[in-house]
């Protein structure tokens, strides 16, 4: 049976979506559906989270590896919370290097999807729309660029989580976080590299 981690923060967690929502556990069910023996996913992440509460919670967690596949996505609440670019890739590379480590050094193992874009929802109305979206992506630019440093997989979610400006369906009703249906979406985008890692 094989084992699969998400790390992160609501957008992991699903806040404000039913448990078999979320983005993990979406990709689980459609991974068994394609005949993959693996157990449900371990999930280490709460709403509002930073790059060091992340590590604090998994430390706090210890989770045990070896896992057969481990993904991260961390940073929208760096960005929302003012904190620095540099601090970010600093914690960003901290988590990186525990994430591998939980695959039991295996980086092909890893997968990092992007932050995805909350300037385009609800929430956003009245802020400075254009500033919030330079700075998802300078974060993504950050996260992209370690990654490929470390070797480990790639989704960029950002593209499709822009849709939310068009369609509210994408979005939950507290005008902020991604719906099941978004969730769905990053699903699609994130099975092929699921099964590369996984087969």
């Amino acid at each position: 049976m094989k084992r699969y981690l998400a790390l992160g923060d609501s957008y992991t967690i699903g806040h404000g979506v039913a448990e078999d929502e979320r983005w993990p556990v979406q990709l689980s069910a459609r991974l068994r559906d394609m005949g993959l023996r693996l157990a449900a996913p371990d999930i280490i992440a709460v709403n509002g989270w930073t790059t060091d509460e992340l590590a604090a919670g998994i430390q706090k967690v210890n989770p045990q590896g070896p896992y057969d596949m481990v993904s991260l996505l961390i940073g929208v609440n760096n960005q929302y919370r003012g904190r620095s670019r540099k601090e970010y890739q600093q914690q960003f590379v901290g988590l990186l290097q525990q994430a591998v480590a939980l695959t039991g050094d295996t980086p092909a193992h890893v997968m990092v999807l992007s932050i995805p874009d909350w300037s385009v929802t609800p929430f956003a109305a009245g802020q400075d729309q254009a500033k919030i979206a330079a700075e998802i992506d300078a974060f993504n630019a950050i996260n992209r660029e370690e990654a490929q440093k470390a070797a480990v997989h790639y989704v960029d979610v950002t593209p499709h989580s822009r849709h939310a400006a068009h369609h509210g369906a994408l979005i939950t009703q507290d005008g902020l976080h991604p719906s099941g249906e978004m969730y769905k979406a990053w699903v699609e985008l994130a099975l092929p590299t699921a099964l590369q890692i996984l087969n």
